[in-house]
């Protein structure tokens, strides 16, 4: 069986597991990183939003043979030890907005949401509505007012 190796939440990882399997498995099934949600298995729904290279994605529709050595891969997990705290301020944004229900979604919200902030501040200005239309992570309990609400009060802490 092949091995591959990539950067998970700071560290390296090497699994054997054919080259076909996605990502997402690797994570859950393999490494038991249970952040990234299963819904669709076609990044529609995009439960399983994570990042990499500090970019979102989708790693239900990433074959591991396309993850490189040096791809730094971060989950829900990982999130907080990029700004050094306990809860990543986006994290911390979602509790202050009580925005879960079931909480299904929202390992993956949160992902897509510290993701266009970046993405906002890397082209030198803050998140806008037009920036929150763009995320089109499904949340089945509907609470999308709250997570508009999270990720603008969560942008002003990082």
């Amino acid at each position: 069986m092949p091995q591959h190796t990539f950067i998970l939440n700071g560290k390296p990882v090497t699994v054997d597991v054919e080259d076909d399997v996605r990502l997402l498995w690797v994570l859950r099934d393999v490494l038991g990183v249970t952040g990234p949600k299963y819904g669709c298995g076609l990044g529609v729904c995009q439960a399983c939003t994570s990042h990499i290279n500090g970019k979102a994605f989708n790693p239900c529709s990433v074959p591991l043979k396309d993850v490189r050595p040096d791809d730094q891969v971060t989950t829900i997990e990982g999130l907080p030890a990029t700004v050094g705290k306990d809860l990543h301020p986006m994290q911390e944004a979602w509790l202050e907005y009580d925005v879960a229900q079931c909480g299904y979604c929202q390992p993956g919200q949160i992902m897509a949401a510290v993701a266009k902030v970046k993405q906002a501040r890397a082209t030198g200005r803050e998140i806008t509505e037009a920036d929150l239309d763009e995320i089109r992570n499904v949340c089945r309990c509907g609470t999308y007012h709250r997570i508009r609400e999270a990720i603008v009060e969560g942008a002003k802490h990082f």
